[in-house]
């Protein structure tokens, strides 16, 4: 008898045991849920600011060159445009709107001082006048470079230092090795997650509205 009541009491207590755990469970995958939309929807914002920032379709494409001769595009691209950032990291790098949609990936995952740096560099290659020179090598240094700067980038100690000791006469190659690095960085890891995100899917593709206006 006591054994039958001790299985019953056990059976009845079952579920009561679980329920804190599976509570926890759900109010985790809802936190999780909630900051992913929150997340998406900074994403959007971004990309929808960039848009209301370049010029319409009928304006001439307002572009500047990038650091391989291509030109920066800034009007949205077609879904065919934006599947050839596909093709290459380069193919992205060099559409206005490629980068920004990928500045706006790079701060969702929280690593977004790694394109920040890379375009510094490539303004910085660009400076011909030697005291403009010194200083931007400064700032890229006191952001990005610096032991615990605010946004520091990923590189090895002997790469930091060979730029510290660069900076009292910088040459335009002095962040080349860290460039070289950040650079990799994104174009094996982030980049192949970039592609793989449900913004660029959808770039990817038609407005709904047009496939209907075809299948008519």
């Amino acid at each position: 008898m006591q054994s039958a009541m001790f299985l019953a009491l056990q059976h009845n207590r079952g579920p009561l045991e679980h329920t804190p755990g599976t509570g926890l469970q759900q109010k985790g995958d809802e936190k999780r849920g909630r900051m992913r939309k929150t997340i998406l929807k900074d994403w959007k914002a971004r990309l929808n600011y960039f848009l209301q920032h370049s010029p319409s379709s009928n304006d001439p494409p307002k572009t500047v060159p990038s650091k391989k001769g291509k030109k920066y595009a800034y009007c949205r691209p077609s879904p065919e445009e934006a599947q050839k950032w596909s093709e290459a990291f380069d193919e992205l790098l060099a559409s206005g709107y490629g980068v920004t949609a990928f500045r706006a990936f790079l701060k969702s995952e929280f690593s977004e001082e790694n394109i920040e740096f890379w375009l510094a560099c490539d303004d910085f290659k660009k400076t011909r006048s030697p005291h403009k020179l010194t200083s931007k090598a400064r700032k890229i240094y006191d952001e990005f470079v610096e032991k615990e700067s605010p946004k520091e980038i990923n590189i090895d100690f002997q790469t930091r230092e060979m730029i510290t000791k660069s900076l009292p006469e910088p040459t335009r190659s002095c962040f080349e090795a860290a460039e070289k690095r950040v650079y990799s960085l994104m174009e094996n890891n982030s980049y192949p997650r970039f592609l793989q995100s449900e913004f660029y899917l959808e770039l990817c593709q038609r407005p709904q509205i047009n496939q209907e206006a075809q299948g008519t």
